[in-house]
């Protein structure tokens, strides 16, 4: 069997090493002859692998002392309901900022609960750059504010964290948790779906401040208040366990490597590459302002649009996976994450290159 490379936007590659110790243990973890599947959240085996996937991740991105992590279902689709219903108050209002699609459905979702207003917007340049924080409306009485570092779909990343003063900073980290260094200290919360750079789809990690749990809406279900996951450990209900397995083996990849700050060298190195090679090419471009360029999400267009079924046809059989663009913005989008090596690269911007040669 050949491995492909895959520049899939999410689920995304794992990393060689991680699957590898999966399948050997698939059958009999650690010589308990079972699955670790098939094994009981509750039991002492499981609750050490918890334990050590969390501390892990606590040490990955030096979570303080005061915050919570927990191991959660739903998505980070279901965060969108989450943090309104447990973080609004009494006064019920919050700031977003819309820069792209997964903002746009936080901001939908929110406006079911509460008082959202939208602090800043780049809608009208087609979500191609951020709000500079000059450019921010924020109200001082918001229960939190609320944005998304990296936008998948459009390939738009903040080259900076907004200063929301006192009011507490929540962000969607799905598409960039663990590729670079990040203060959670000036988070009052994060969130991130884990099939992108954690894990199988199925899991979501939430880093929340202690001082923010308890403060849930009068009738929230109790599977979205944030309290009586953080109380029980994560297990109010049985886990995603073989989610939180794998995500505890991509943590302890990730220490491998070097950690955070050796993701982030990695991750820098791999987008210039291809962000240069487009930038050099008549035959390909990017839209996105180059200070909001995402290094985990790379879009792309064609001179011709109508060379792009070609081009998916030509690269996936070239071994390059995933290639096609988000359905609602179109083109190609290299997605880039933690797994994806850097040959995986090179290998795509030969083909491109040989690609423009040919039909260019």
């Amino acid at each position: 069997m050949t491995r492909k490379y895959n520049f899939s936007a999410g689920p995304a590659g794992l990393p060689d090493e991680v699957l590898l110790q999966a399948q050997q243990e698939l059958l009999d973890w650690q010589g308990k002859g079972l699955s670790i599947m098939e094994m009981s959240h509750r039991s002492d085996e499981f609750v050490a692998v918890a334990e050590q996937a969390e501390q892990d991740l606590r040490e990955l991105m030096a979570v303080p002392d005061n915050y919570r992590v927990l191991f959660l279902q739903g998505g980070a689709t279901g965060q969108f309901a989450m943090i309104p219903l447990n973080l609004l108050g009494e006064n019920g209002k919050a700031d977003y900022i819309n820069t792209g699609v997964w903002s746009s459905k936080a901001i939908k979702e929110a406006r079911l609960y509460g008082d959202i207003h939208v602090a800043g917007s780049t809608e009208a340049d087609n979500f191609s750059s951020v709000p500079a924080q000059a450019e921010l409306a924020l109200r001082s009485d918001a229960a939190y504010l609320h944005y998304t570092p990296n936008e998948t779909i459009g390939g738009v990343a903040y080259d900076y964290i907004p200063d929301s003063g006192e009011v507490p900073l929540v962000a969607d980290y799905s598409s960039s948790i663990l590729s670079e260094p990040l203060d959670v200290s000036r988070f009052g919360l994060i969130y991130a779906g884990a099939q992108k750079n954690i894990g199988p789809a199925g899991l979501t990690v939430v880093i929340i401040r202690e001082d923010l749990l308890g403060n849930a809406r009068p009738g929230t279900p109790t599977m979205l208040d944030y309290q009586p996951h953080a109380k029980a450990g994560s297990m109010l209900n049985t886990p995603p366990t073989f989610g939180w397995y794998l995500a505890g083996l991509v943590f302890q990849w990730l220490k491998r490597q070097g950690g955070v700050t050796a993701m982030a060298e990695c991750n820098r190195r791999k987008a210039g590459k291809l962000y240069d090679f487009v930038d050099r090419s008549a035959f390909y471009a990017n839209p996105v302002a180059v200070a909001n360029r995402s290094l985990m999400n790379v879009p792309f267009t064609l001179a011709d649009d109508k060379l792009d079924a070609l081009f998916l046809q030509q690269s996936e059989a070239a071994g390059l996976l995933n290639l096609q663009g988000h359905r609602s913005v179109g083109g190609m989008r290299a997605s880039l994450y933690n797994a994806v090596p850097e040959a995986a690269v090179d290998a795509l911007i030969d083909f491109m290159a040989e690609f423009e040669r040919t039909q260019g």
